[in-house]
């Protein structure tokens, strides 16, 4: 056996390129995109595709080369997700909510040779750019400024131009026939993506063919989803490359709705109108979707599949959904991860429990996707296992080809990330009996009061299952005895009158402590009209931990009963305005 070898008849690199390859020559007639009155076959789609990365062999953009795109969610953005590697380039989404500095920094640090930008972010883009001028001036550095490309709406073109290069011009003159450059290592990079900071600064992760197309196959076979599916693009594009169904629906033959914005009416309109099958969204989308005005919603005649991430979602938000015709699904990952990881497979002994117990099930973030070798949770002073009890906590590793290849130019933070063969999520979670884990915290979340661990996702959805608390995040803040204590940042639901103002402190503090263990209620509440959020929905802790830094507890007794009462002081308003710009983004 040992003289038999790897050959082309019996060897090919994977890539989620073939999928594109495969819809054209097995569904060529079925619809590829939707787009307002705009529609492309598969075969149509195939053959843009190949014009466009014809264009950008055109324009010098070569192997390895980084692309940039930023743009929301319309046709090109998911015509890029494979020209650009069929080019031998590498595709880099940039986060439409990002300021110019960020922008900037982005394409300084990726080496970007192209820019696309989408007609409605011109403007922030040219800003962008303009600092990546003056930042190169200022070093004395060679000004090696990429290429930029306007993509106008294909629907209804605005005429707006940054340049002479435009996206529809490159698919005109571009080559039909254009054979696309080979992946003779299945370990070449195909996509740079820049995590969302939550926590941190943000990091270029690198993925590869091999994960990219392990990833897309374990996504599709984990959700079960069928062939023809028709799926709305209520995911950004730029998130994990839409956790890699830009590739999966070309892999079942699907319809990819395309919608410009995440509204309500968007999305009603969309899922009545085409009759979707499947979407992925953040919680934050539940909101959008439940706090819908009359004359935005519209009747689902058939469950909607939904996979939803990027935040533990409270049990409460999953079980109105349901009530709505949404089928929930839930999953656990990050950018590192080439997305979600960990799918809550539904069991059907579970189908006659009652819709609370089933809610609180879905909740959890599950087991390992098919390409995952290994996952578990880990006490990280002995790095022993932990029980199977639901109540050990340790942090979540994972281990398996779906996983980055590492952090671009950051040896420090991939060997830190990557150590005794697992990869180090920064989660801390426990392990069911059943083998289904359930996140608890990220490990800077999880607030130590007084020797308790005290955790934020557990809090915040006590928190959520009040009628009026809108949004909730919990955070740490100083305190003086305890050396830390819950602080709650809430956003509250209007009343019929479409006052908010009437929720005050110490209703939500009341309602807390009819609800949980005395050490776990907030020892203060803020209320704000927005958390801040990154694109796909996680809301910046990072950025509320450092406003609960600036409130200072002291305890003074009551002759009454000679019990300690904490007062709050700071500069938390002048805070607040800073945040809400920062969330704007």
């Amino acid at each position: 056996m040992d003289r038999l070898s790897k050959c082309n008849a019996n060897y090919v690199p994977l890539t989620p390129l073939m999928f594109l390859k495969r819809a054209s020559n097995s569904y060529a007639n079925r619809p590829s995109i939707i787009y307002e009155n705009t529609r492309f076959t598969w075969r149509q789609t195939y053959e843009r595709c190949r014009r466009l990365a014809s264009s950008l062999r055109s324009l010098n953009i070569l192997k390895n080369h980084v692309v940039s795109v930023l743009a929301p969610n319309v046709p090109a953005m998911y015509e890029m997700h494979f020209a650009v590697p069929m080019a031998g380039a590498v595709l880099n989404t940039i986060n439409t909510r990002l300021d110019a500095k960020n922008i900037a920094t982005i394409l300084r640090h990726s080496e970007a040779k192209a820019l696309f930008v989408d007609y409605q972010y011109v403007q922030l883009a040219s800003e962008a750019l303009r600092m990546l001028m003056d930042d190169s001036t200022q070093h004395g550095q060679s000004s090696n400024m990429p290429l930029v490309v306007v993509i106008d709406d294909v629907d209804s073109p605005t005429g707006v131009r940054l340049g002479e290069l435009e996206y529809e011009d490159l698919i005109h003159n571009g080559n039909p026939k254009f054979v696309p450059v080979e992946i003779n290592d299945e370990w070449d990079p195909i996509a740079l993506n820049y995590t969302s900071g939550t926590t941190s600064e943000p990091k270029g992760v690198v993925y590869s063919h091999r994960g990219a197309y392990l990833s897309t196959l374990s996504l599709i076979l984990g959700w079960e989803m069928g062939n023809e599916p028709v799926y709305l693009w209520s995911l950004p594009m730029f998130h994990c490359n839409g956790w890699t169904f830009t590739w999966g629906v070309a892999a079942r033959g699907g319809t990819n709705i395309c919608i410009r914005n995440t509204s309500a009416y968007d999305m009603y309109r969309s899922i009545a109108t085409h009759k979707v099958t499947h979407m992925c969204c953040a919680p934050i989308v539940f909101n959008i979707l439940l706090e819908a005005k009359p004359e935005e919603r519209r009747q689902i005649s058939s469950p909607v599949q939904v996979l939803t991430g990027g935040a533990p979602p409270p049990a409460s938000l999953l079980e109105k959904m349901e009530h709505l015709g949404f089928h929930i699904t839930h999953a656990y990952g990050m950018t590192e991860a080439t997305g979600p990881a960990l799918v809550c497979e539904w069991q059907a002994k579970w189908n006659h429990l009652s819709n609370e117990r089933k809610a609180k099930l879905k909740a959890r973030q599950g087991i390992s996707v098919l390409t995952l070798e290994d996952v578990d949770v880990k006490n990280m002073e002995t790095m022993a296992s932990v029980p199977h009890d639901g109540r050990t906590v340790g942090e979540i590793v994972l281990r398996g080809s779906s996983i980055m290849k590492g952090y671009f130019k950051d040896e420090e933070a991939t060997s830190k990330a990557f150590k005794n063969g697992w990869f180090f999520t920064g989660d801390v979670g426990v392990i069911h009996p059943d083998g289904y884990l359930e996140i608890k915290d990220r490990s800077k979340d999880v607030i130590i009061s007084g020797g308790e661990n005290i955790s934020s996702v557990e809090l915040e959805s006590i928190l959520y299952k009040h009628p009026r608390v809108l949004e909730a995040a919990v955070v740490a803040m100083p305190h003086p005895r305890w050396g830390e204590s819950p602080c709650a940042f809430i956003s509250v639901r209007e009343n019929a009158s479409g006052e908010t103002e009437d929720v005050k402190e110490a209703d939500i503090i009341n309602y807390c402590r009819k609800n949980m263990p005395h050490f776990m209620v907030p020892k203060k509440v803020k209320f704000l009209s927005q958390l801040p959020k990154t694109s796909t929905g996680k809301i910046q802790k990072f950025q509320l931990r450092a406003l609960a830094k600036s409130f200072q507890v002291t305890e003074k007794k009551t002759r009454q009963a000679n019990k300690e009462i904490p007062e709050y002081h700071g500069d938390a308003e002048l805070q607040h305005e800073q945040i809400l710009a920062v969330s704007r983004l």
